[in-house]
C-alpha cells in the first residue's frame, strides 16, 4: 500500500518525504520489523519508541511514524502525528482492509472466566458460524495454526493483521479476549464487535487502575462502544453490572444463577464429569449438563450459551451441544499421576478465582484440601493478604510459595501473603517445585492438591532470568519419582504443628 493511500483519512498527519513508498506492513516494535516496514515509534508506559528508530531503520523500515520531526534523519521518511495512540488503530484497519467487518466477532472481558469462556464460544462458534480464531491469555489460534500467546490481548496492528489472516485461512468468526489494560491502551480500536461479553469484575490490576472504578470505567468502554445492532451478554449477578452497561446502546441479553436473568441456571449440583443444571430461557426450563465442574464454570459455559442465543441459535441446540464443551488448559486441569493423587492444577490468580476454585473442590473432596500457592511480583500488593485469609479459610492446610516474582524478593511476597492468615496452618516454601513436592508428600489417597496461579504457564519469571516451569509436567515428574523410589526416600517432617 501507498503511504499516502495509508494517510488519506488522517490529514492531519504530516509527511516528510516521498508519499509514494509502498508500505509492506506495520510493526510498533523494532526487532520485528521486515523491510518496507513502516515503524510506528510511539510512547509507552515505560518506553519511547522514538529511540529505537535507528534499530527499526537499520532492519529494512522505509518509513517512521512519529510525534516529532528529527531534522538528523534527512534521508528518512518521516510522518508527523501528535497523538500516534489515537491513530494507529485507523491505521491498522486501513493497513489490513478492515477485517473486523468481515468476520463475526465476541470480545470477553471480566476479571475471571475469559479465557474459559473464550474458548467454549469458540467451541460453539466452529458449528454454528465456521471456523472461529481466537485471540487469549493461552493461544492465538489462525485458522488452523496455533502460537503461543505473547499476552492477553496483543497490540492493536497485531490484532488487526491476526484478524486478516484468520479471515485468509477462511475463518468467518473469531473470539477475542479483551483485558482492562487493553481498553485503556487502545489496543481494540477500530475492531467493531458483535457481541460483547462481561464475567464478573473483583479485585485485581489495582498496580495499573488506582481504584476498582477506573478498573470498572475500562471495562465499561467495551459495552459503550457497541453499535445498536451488537449484543452485550452480561452477568446479571455481578454488583457492576449497572456500570458495566452504561451507555450501552446495544441489545442486552443477562445471564446468571442468584438473580433473574434472561438465561439462568438452578438447582445446580456437581455429578462425575461436570455439572448438571435446570436452565431458563424465554420461560422454557430445560435440563442441562456442562461438562466442567462447579458454579464459576456454569457462569462461564452460561456465557457461551448466551452468545449463541444472541446469534439466534434456537435454545434446544445450544443446550444440546454444550454437552460436547471442551476442557481448557490450566483451568482445574486434573493432573495423571503414578501415585493416583487427586492434584490439579489452575490459573486462579487473584481472591475471587481462588475462592471459587477451592469452594468447587470443598463440594467434592473426601479428605483434605491441600493448596499450594504464590502471588506475582511487580502486581497489585493489596490482594496477596486476601488470598492468603481465602486460602485458610477454604483449604485445609496451606504452602506458600513463588508465582513469577518478577524483580521482587520471593520470601518477600510469601510473607506479604501470610499475613492474611489468622492461625499457623501454613508454611512458606519459596522454591515453587520443593513446594510442590511437598503437597504430594503430604497427601493421602482422599486429599485433593491445587496448585494455584500459573496454570497453563510453562516458565517462571525472575529478576534475572526466566526458567522453563510448567506446573503439570513438574507434579507428574514428582509423583513419578516418589514412585520409583517410595520405600527408600528420606521421610519428610511436616511443617504444620500437631
Amino acid at each position: 500500500m501507498k503511504l499516502k493511500l495509508l494517510f488519506k483519512k488522517i490529514p492531519q498527519a504530516q509527511i516528510k518525504g516521498s508519499k509514494d513508498v509502498s508500505i509492506t506492513g506495520l510493526s510498533t516494535n523494532s526487532k520485528l520489523v521486515s523491510p518496507g516496514n513502516l515503524f510506528i515509534a510511539r510512547k509507552g508506559r515505560m518506553h519511547d519508541g522514538g529511540s529505537y528508530i535507528p534499530e527499526a531503520l537499520e532492519a529494512g523500515a522505509c518509513a517512521v511514524l512519529t510525534d516529532l520531526y528529527d531534522p538528523s534523519l534527512k534521508s528518512t521518511i518521516q510522518v508527523i502525528h501528535p497523538s500516534i495512540a489515537s491513530i494507529e488503530g485507523t491505521l491498522a484497519a486501513e493497513f489490513y482492509h478492515n477485517p473486523a467487518e468481515e468476520l463475526f466477532l465476541v470480545g470477553i472481558t471480566g476479571t475471571n472466566g475469559k479465557t474459559t469462556s473464550s474458548f467454549l464460544i469458540k467451541h460453539l462458534l466452529d458449528q454454528f458460524q465456521g471456523p472461529c480464531g481466537l485471540i487469549g491469555t493461552i493461544e492465538y489460534i489462525v485458522g488452523t495454526s496455533h502460537y503461543n500467546a505473547t499476552r492477553t490481548t496483543p497490540e492493536v496492528t497485531a490484532n488487526h493483521k491476526m484478524l486478516r489472516e484468520m479471515r485468509n485461512q477462511g475463518c468467518t468468526s473469531a473470539v477475542m479476549e479483551v483485558t482492562s489494560h487493553a481498553l485503556d491502551q487502545g489496543r481494540v480500536d477500530k475492531i467493531d464487535y458483535d457481541v460483547a461479553v462481561f464475567t464478573n469484575l473483583t479485585q485485581d490490576h489495582l498496580d495499573y487502575h488506582p481504584t476498582m472504578e477506573e478498573y470498572c470505567q475500562a471495562k465499561n468502554l467495551l459495552f459503550k462502544n457497541l453499535g445498536k445492532e451488537a449484543w452485550a451478554v452480561i452477568n446479571q449477578d455481578s454488583p457492576w453490572m449497572p456500570k458495566i452497561t452504561a451507555g450501552c446502546q446495544a441489545n442486552i441479553l443477562t445471564y446468571g444463577i442468584e438473580q433473574s436473568a434472561d438465561l439462568r441456571a438452578t438447582e445446580i449440583r456437581l455429578e462425575k464429569g461436570g455439572t448438571r443444571a435446570k436452565v431458563t430461557y424465554q420461560g422454557k426450563a430445560l435440563e442441562c449438563f456442562f461438562p466442567l465442574t462447579g458454579r464459576f464454570n456454569v457462569y462461564n459455559c452460561l456465557a457461551a450459551m448466551g452468545v449463541a442465543l444472541a446469534k439466534k441459535v434456537s435454545f434446544e441446540t445450544v443446550i444440546e451441544r454444550i454437552k460436547s464443551l471442551p476442557s481448557v488448559r490450566g483451568r482445574l486441569e486434573p493432573v495423571e499421576n503414578d501415585l493416583r493423587l487427586k492434584i490439579y492444577v489452575d490459573f486462579a490468580h487473584s481472591d475471587d478465582a481462588l475462592k471459587n476454585v477451592l469452594q468447587t473442590l470443598n463440594e467434592v473432596k473426601t479428605g483434605k484440601i491441600i493448596t499450594v500457592f504464590g502471588c506475582g511480583g511487580d502486581r497489585d500488593k493489596t490482594k496477596r493478604s486476601k488470598m492468603g485469609a481465602v486460602c485458610e479459610q477454604h483449604s485445609d492446610l496451606c504452602i506458600i510459595t513463588s508465582d513469577n516474582p518478577r524483580s521482587e524478593d520471593p520470601n518477600a511476597i510469601c510473607k506479604e501473603i501470610a499475613t492474611g492468615f489468622q492461625l499457623q496452618g501454613y508454611a512458606i516454601e519459596p522454591d515453587r517445585r520443593a513446594a510442590i513436592k511437598k503437597a504430594i508428600l503430604l497427601a493421602q489417597p482422599d486429599d485433593i492438591i491445587l496448585i494455584a496461579g500459573k496454570g497453563h504457564e510453562t516458565y517462571q519469571i525472575f529478576a534475572t532470568k526466566t526458567i522453563e516451569f510448567d506446573d503439570v509436567a513438574i507434579a507428574r515428574d514428582i509423583c513419578a519419582e516418589l514412585n520409583q523410589n517410595l520405600a527408600s526416600g528420606t521421610p519428610f517432617e511436616s511443617p504444620f504443628p500437631g
